[in-house]
């Protein structure tokens, strides 16, 4: 498709002006209700601080096909739109606008805005999106001298993004759908590998295969784009599957001697998180030099195969195990000296490599994003925002 010779078929040789948003609508600020006024019994949504519903009123503020921005907290800058009348708390702007635009226009044409908008939140104290911002916005309007016929063409591009819209959905929830079976389907047989008959290979607790080695402490001021690689807590569950060879920090060279170092091979745990899951989640490190971890994680060191021992890790049983020994504080704490006393078993290291052999396999379909169903996910995402763009990307040359 071309989207010089789309579009200008469809302007039929009109102009496009580029008007900034407050010439035809207002941004209208909510307002802001008690959580003892909210219900899940009651009708109307309550949008405030994100997309998803705060809970649920008894009366609405705004009508239905309103388009909205989030202005405040982690979301703020995040362009969302309700097909249903909904309240509108003080954490979400409203656009009232005039008759020269269609609202779902709008929306799509400030989809296409979001990182503009979240790059001008004021991050001091709680995130802030001011209307300000939100009224500079240009957006194009065809032939706006001529409402009708502008509308017509604003109808029409509405129509083929919300076909690509519930077309996009459709293709996501299928896939989304066929990654959680396979997910599942991983978990089968990971653990049924992993589970061997009694008698068939012995079980050792983990403190009798190695020792756990403590990380010292770096924070984010230490990061540097060229310097020691290291692995920080938090990564391991949020960017990290079973294994690596390489990291996505790194922190200052002059800090070499006062940090404590995983070896290859060994295994890097977690001791904090957020939920129980999170914490004892492992990562088998695999790269040719030592990394730094933080204060917040282990390193196993053993003489095991490091892929079957951080598969082992993510047994159901092994995680229900884990959870006994998990200080359920303020933050969620591995007790080391039970977590070590957890067994896993220790088949031979030919065997060892059979099953890792084929859980990596099985890892690459589900978890790789670079592999599988998560990147065609990806890129039938990708897909959808790039027609979308060239649905609104008009010639520059009719841009007043």
């Amino acid at each position: 498709m071309s989207s010089v010779n789309f579009l200008e078929k469809l302007l039929g040789g009109v102009s496009v002006e580029w008007m900034p948003l407050s010439d035809f609508s207002s941004v209208l600020r909510g307002k802001r209700l008690t959580k003892s006024q909210l219900s899940e019994n009651a009708d109307f949504p309550v949008y405030h601080g994100g997309l998803d519903p705060l809970g649920y009123y008894t009366e609405f503020n705004r009508p239905a096909n309103t388009v909205m921005i989030i202005n405040v907290g982690a979301s703020a800058g995040t362009v969302g739109y309700s097909f249903s009348k909904f309240w509108s708390s003080d954490g979400c702007y409203c656009l009232k606008h005039n008759s020269l635009i269609n609202n779902r226009y709008l929306y799509f044409s400030l989809i296409g805005f979001q990182d503009f908008l979240r790059s001008r939140v004021r991050v001091a104290g709680i995130p802030t999106l001011d209307a300000k911002v939100i009224n500079s916005i240009k957006i194009p309007i065809p032939c706006p001298d001529n409402p009708k016929k502008s509308l017509e063409i604003q109808a029409e591009i509405v129509r083929i993004l919300d076909a690509m819209t519930a077309h996009t959905a459709e293709l996501t929830a299928e896939l989304t759908a066929e990654l959680t079976a396979r997910k599942k389907q991983y978990d089968y047989y990971r653990d049924k590998l992993l589970s061997f008959e009694e008698g068939a290979v012995e079980w050792k607790s983990m403190r009798e295969i190695g020792e756990f080695i403590r990380g010292k402490r770096f924070t984010k001021a230490d990061y540097v784009e060229k310097g020691i690689p290291v692995i920080h807590y938090g990564e391991i569950y949020t960017r990290y599957g079973a294994f690596t060879d390489r990291t996505f920090s790194q922190v200052r060279s002059d800090m070499e001697k006062t940090l404590r170092y995983a070896k290859n091979g060994d295994v890097v745990i977690t001791d904090v998180g957020e939920t129980v899951e999170d914490v004892g989640k492992a990562v088998a490190w695999l790269g040719d030099e030592d990394v730094a971890i933080h204060d917040h994680c282990y390193a196993f060191r053993h003489t095991m195969n490091p892929k079957f021992v951080a598969y082992c890790m993510q047994k159901n049983s092994f995680i229900a195990e884990k959870a006994k020994y998990v200080a359920r504080t303020k933050v969620n704490t591995l007790l080391i000296n039970g977590f070590s006393k957890i067994k896993i078993p220790v088949p031979s290291l030919e065997v060892q490599a059979r099953i890792v052999t084929i859980l990596d396999k099985f890892d690459a379909l589900t978890n790789s994003i670079t592999e599988g169903l998560p990147r065609e996910i990806e890129l039938r995402q990708k897909q959808y925002a790039y027609y979308r763009d060239l649905l609104l990307s008009f010639p520059a040359a009719q841009a007043a």
